[in-house]
């Protein structure tokens, strides 16, 4: 596309956006003004797994795990799998869960769900960086499997509706940790192509200026809010009161957004240059700050794709969580050592990573788009991780949640059991073919998850 951003947006016009505003829907000028609202899909990745017994409903008294060695996770298959009747059960809120007590009806929890693992490669990397490939390109070169295009599923998903907006992907990671300690494959799941990495954007400045600053100079493209506001002041006669407040409501979002950028510019004028500089942020307002920025690209229709890391894989970042612990705190090496009392460290970080998924939910459900649904009702949102356990290092039962309705082609509420030993790629395939793909396979696939449909 040889047109500049700011064209572009102005070309679509103020309703792709702005809210939904509906003394702008009445009469028959508004399908002239607006497009229906487009499918989001938005992946969340969770570093080290997750405490299982306090996850899934009906496993509390489990088996605490051992540590079993990264390159042994095959061993444990079938000794230490829970048993699981397939089927479809009512949701229950389990102590990590909690945080999702208002979003009940909006997200399915799955269990059963397992990644294809070639033994002698470090679970770690792999966790991370096949998640959305479902397997290493050495391994489908072994078993003559081709990947769509080469690519993992958010690029092929980008590549197939990402004609509409500027950008077909958006790569996110919430990693302020600088230290070179892990290879790049810790810290990204989404792939052009084998050996062609997407890189993740972690620092809330490269991120806004990615998506609102012209090929990442300072020279804008002409103020986001001022962008905004100028479409608005034209459509200032035709709107109500209700509808003149949803406004100030979405320039509020978009200034905040700004303010915090400002905010962050000064804290870090006044910090050693040595110190981690996202992590000047409290762990939590940086996520939600890369999430907002995330969701704010999607209201704008600049991308309808995105991967989302809360945190890297294995990497050893001394991290503070705040409100969770008084001192920073190593969340790998502590799922290393989860007998005793010390998964109740482990599940605090659990809960704190739900506590963002939450937010991120509750702020699809309040953005109103085009046609009066929400955002989270146009989207896929999925929360899940590449590792079962951090502790056994395990490939199956891994946990998965999934928000949002895809434009009424989800059913929610629920707690899904597959079949044990179901592959990941099968979902993906789901979401593929849910955002629009006329696809029967992906990756090793061997079919979709029809219990996920309406």
């Amino acid at each position: 596309m040889d047109f500049s951003r700011r064209k572009f947006l102005k070309a679509q016009g103020a309703v792709l956006t702005l809210p939904f505003l509906p003394s702008l829907a009445r009469g028959s000028s508004r399908t002239e003004l607006t497009a229906a609202p487009s499918k989001k899909l938005m992946i969340m990745y969770i570093p080290n797994g997750i405490v299982r017994r306090c996850f899934f409903p009906g496993e509390e008294q489990a088996d605490l795990p051992g540590f079993v060695g990264g390159f042994n996770a095959d061993k444990t298959k079938q000794d230490k799998r829970v048993a699981n009747i397939p089927g479809v059960y009512d949701l229950e809120l389990t102590q990590t869960m909690e945080p999702l007590k208002d979003h009940t009806k909006d997200v399915t929890l799955i269990t059963g769900l397992e990644r294809t693992y070639k033994n002698g490669q470090d679970v770690h990397a792999q966790g991370a960086s096949c998640y959305l490939t479902s397997l290493s390109p050495a391994q489908a070169e072994e078993q003559g499997i081709r990947h769509p295009n080469g690519r993992s599923l958010d690029q092929v998903i980008g590549d197939a509706v990402g004609h509409s907006t500027i950008y077909n992907t958006l790569e996110v990671s919430c990693n302020g940790f600088r230290a070179p300690k892990e290879p790049i494959e810790f810290d990204n799941i989404s792939w052009y192509g084998p050996g062609r990495l997407a890189p993740s954007i972690r620092e809330p400045q490269k991120l806004y200026d990615r998506l609102f600053l012209r090929d990442g100079y300072r020279e804008h493209i002409g103020n986001v809010t001022d962008l905004v506001l100028a479409d608005a002041r034209s459509l200032s006669n035709k709107l109500a009161a209700r509808d003149r407040q949803k406004l100030d409501e979405f320039m509020s979002m978009v200034r905040d957004v700004e303010l915090r950028i400002e905010k962050m510019d000064q804290l870090l004028a006044s910090v050693d240059i040595e110190i981690p500089k996202t992590e000047v942020l409290p762990r939590g307002k940086y996520i939600r700050l890369q999430a907002d920025l995330v969701l704010l690209a999607f209201q704008m229709g600049i991308t309808n794709v995105s991967t989302f890391m809360l945190g890297p894989e294995r990497w050893d970042a001394t991290l503070m969580y705040e409100g969770v612990f008084d001192n920073p705190v190593q969340h790998h090496n502590m799922t290393h050592n989860q007998k005793g009392d010390g998964y109740k460290g482990v599940q605090k970080i659990d809960a704190f990573h739900m506590e963002q998924y939450a937010y991120v939910i509750q702020r699809m459900k309040d953005i109103k788009e085009s046609d009066g649904s929400t955002m989270l009702d146009n989207s896929i949102v999925a929360y899940g991780a590449g590792l079962g356990d951090g502790a056994t290092h395990q490939y199956y039962d891994l946990p998965m949640i999934v928000a949002g309705r895809a434009q009424n082609q989800m059913k929610q509420g629920r707690f899904l059991k597959v079949k044990s030993g179901t592959l990941n790629s099968n979902l993906w395939l789901s979401f593929a073919q849910m955002m629009g793909l006329e696809m029967d396979r992906f990756a090793d696939s061997q079919g979709g998850i029809s219990e996920l449909w309406v």
